[in-house]
Formats: C-alpha cells, structure tokens, sequence
C-alpha cells in the first residue's frame, strides 16, 4: 500500500471525483454531456467519447489534488492514458489525485429487495494489474432498494468478502451499498444498514481498513459511528440521483462525511462548451462539491 496515498485520503480534505461510468451508464452520461446515441455508431466510438470527457475533466487545471482527494476509474480507462501518460500515474505524479478502479460488473436481478454484484471473472488478475499500474484501491456497487433484512444481509456478506479479497491483493476497497433514494423505508433501510456494516467492521483489523460510500442519510449525521470506527478510512457519499445543490446541501449536514459524487460533478458540463467555459463550468462543480465535503 503507497503510505502517502493513503494519509492523503486518511486525513486530507476534498472528495473523490467518480468518474467511473460503464456499459451501462456511458449512454445516459453522454446524453448529459450534449452527445446523443446517434453520434456514435458502436461501442468502441462511445467509449472514446467518454474516454475524451473523462480526459477534459482529469486535464482541466481545475481538477487537482488540492481539492479532488481520489478519482475512481472505469477499467477500460486503466489501460488508456491522460494526455499521454498512463491514467493512473497521470492523476497520481501530475496532479496529486488517488487513483481508484471500479471492478464490479454490474448487478444482478433484484431479489429479497436488494442486487446484489454480478461475478468477477478474472479478479484475482485485475487486482494484480491494477496494483501494478499504480492503483491505490477498487469500488465494488450493490442496491438496497427494500428494508429486507435477509436481503440486506446478503448484500453485505458479498461486499465484506470481496472487500477481504480486495486487501488481500494489497489494494484498499471502496464497499458500496447504495440505498435507493426512491425507497419508500429509505430511513428503515439506513437503520438496518448501519447495523450490519458495524457487526462486520468489528471483525476487521485497523491496520487494514477500508472505505464505504454511503447513500446521504435521512437522519443527519447518521453516519458518525461508522465515520469514528477504527477500522474505516473514509466515509464517502455517492449523489444517487440528487441535484448537485441539493446533495451538497445534504452532504454539509453529515460532518466527516465526504462527497464521492458522479452526475453532480458532471452537472452543466458539455461538449459544445468551449474550453474557458468547461474549465470555469467545472471549477464552479469542484468547488461547490469540495465546501461541502469540508463543512
């Protein structure tokens, strides 16, 4: 584990820049971006686009490690290059930015109110590439979108073991329970939720800890005891689906609790912008995001 990567995300103050869209979720953000699915004719031209908008935003001198703490990577973009150089050891040696890879594969069918992660072919061989390549840690995504104990219980046990796994490899893992925003027990949810993720984080050393990203409470400040436990490294909050103001709202009411947002930081960014707007649309994005993460 690089020590300085991780005293950086340990104890310095920023977010973590999600910039990991996949198969699934490019299409939509490239819509969001200004590019329609009929500007690109298959999926090798639609994943250079967004490698391109991933590229302007990581390049903007508005994207440092003076605000950013981490950005999270699509595995595609592990073996691609920001303005010639290696992703990873661009955002680390060029502008102070943790480099973290998404390695799940997306979800499976929703049973007992959850998704649960889909297999990982070949884990074992990534996680070696991508700790080879630079890559401080990994984020794995499960859905929670009922307060169904079993379901819930599942979901955890997967993501506890693979994060096991995960440090394993020498690498530190992001566990991702979302919980759907749209829930109608959301707070129910949260309850049963935090339970469960203290019963397993009391099972882990400290000395290897790891990082969860959190849908935004319903409760403020909810999340304190797992911000204070010994073997968490960092609380992080994904947007779910929230206005960029209205999760920045949310997020400056958990103290401790830091922004990991995707859509929200990409908010009101688009292709046709030139690039004085993109830059100062964006430095507008980081900063809002950044108060919020440090109120």
């Amino acid at each position: 584990m690089n020590q300085e990567q991780h005293n950086r995300i340990a104890s310095g103050q920023g977010f973590i820049a999600a910039l990991d869209q996949s198969g699934g979720s490019t299409p939509k953000a490239l819509k969001l971006y200004g590019i329609e699915e009929n500007e690109y004719a298959d999926d090798a031209e639609m994943f250079g686009l967004v490698h391109a908008m991933r590229t302007r935003i990581v390049t903007s001198p508005a994207f440092t490690g003076e605000r950013v703490l981490g950005a999270i990577l699509f595995e595609r973009t592990l073996d691609d290059q920001f303005d010639g150089q290696d992703a990873a050891t661009y955002l680390w040696d060029v502008k102070g930015v943790v480099p973290f890879l998404k390695i799940d594969k997306g979800l499976e069918d929703e049973a007992d109110g959850v998704q649960l992660l889909k297999p990982i072919p070949g884990l074992d061989a990534l996680l070696a590439r991508a700790k080879a390549k630079g890559v401080f840690g990994t984020k794995e995504r499960s859905v929670i979108k009922q307060n169904n104990a079993g379901g819930i219980a599942r979901v955890l046990d997967q993501q506890f073991e693979l994060g096991r796994q995960v440090l394993a490899a020498g690498l530190v893992p992001i566990i991702e329970p979302e919980v759907d925003i749209k829930a109608a027990d959301k707070a129910d949810i949260e309850t049963t939720l935090k339970q469960g993720l203290i019963e397993r984080l009391d099972t882990l050393d400290p000395a290897t800890p790891v990082i969860l990203k959190l849908t935004l409470p319903s409760v403020d400040g909810f999340f304190r005891e797992l911000v204070e436990h010994p073997a968490v490294l960092k609380v992080v909050a994904l947007s779910g689906g929230y206005s960029r103001d209205d999760a920045n709202a949310k997020l400056a009411k958990n103290p401790g609790v830091v922004a990991s947002f995707s859509r929200a930081l990409t908010e009101g960014l688009s292709a046709q912008q030139s690039d004085d707007a993109f830059n100062e649309a964006l430095d507008t994005a980081i900063e809002s995001i950044y108060r919020a993460s440090i109120a």
